[in-house]
C-alpha cells in the first residue's frame, strides 16, 4: 500500500489539466478549506458517487486508563463520519478482488507444504538435533 500526499495529487491534477502546479495547489487547498469550514458549521457535504461527509456527536463516556486502571471521564465531542458513495464502492471492490487474486497467486496455500512434504520426502523440512545445530 502506498500513501499518496497532497503534493502528489496536485502534481497529477496539474499534469492532467495542463495547469500550473501553483494554481492547482491553491484550488485544492481552497476546496479542502471549504470542506473543513462546512463541517465545522455542522453541515453535511454530499459528493454524488464519491461519498457523504457529516458530523456526528459522540456522547460523554467513562474510559479506563489501561496502565493505572483509573477511571477517566471523556467529554462529548464532534467527529466526522464518511459514508462511501456508489462509484467509490464499486472501485474499491474491483481493487479488492484484484488484490485478493494477486495475493493468492503470490502466496502458496499453507496446506500445500504438508501435502508436498508427504509425497516428496526431499521437500520435508529437516529437524536438527541440538548437537547438530550451528550457532
Amino acid at each position: 500500500m502506498h500513501t499518496v500526499t497532497k503534493k502528489e495529487m496536485v502534481d497529477r491534477i496539474a499534469d492532467q489539466t495542463r495547469n500550473k502546479r501553483v494554481v492547482v495547489k491553491q484550488i485544492v487547498q481552497c476546496f479542502l478549506d471549504e470542506i473543513i469550514a462546512e463541517l465545522g458549521q455542522g453541515n453535511r457535504l454530499e459528493f454524488r458517487d464519491f461519498g457523504v461527509f457529516e458530523t456526528k456527536m459522540r456522547a460523554a463516556r467513562t474510559a479506563q486508563n489501561p496502565k493505572t486502571l483509573e477511571r477517566v471521564q471523556v467529554p462529548p465531542k464532534r467527529t466526522v463520519k464518511f459514508k462511501v458513495g456508489r462509484l467509490m464502492k464499486i472501485e474499491l471492490q474491483k481493487g479488492m478482488t484484484a488484490a485478493t487474486a494477486s495475493a493468492e497467486a503470490a502466496s502458496p496455500d499453507p496446506q500445500d507444504k504438508f501435502t508436498s512434504a508427504a509425497s516428496d520426502p526431499a521437500a520435508a523440512p529437516s529437524i536438527e538435533s541440538p548437537s547438530e545445530q550451528s550457532y
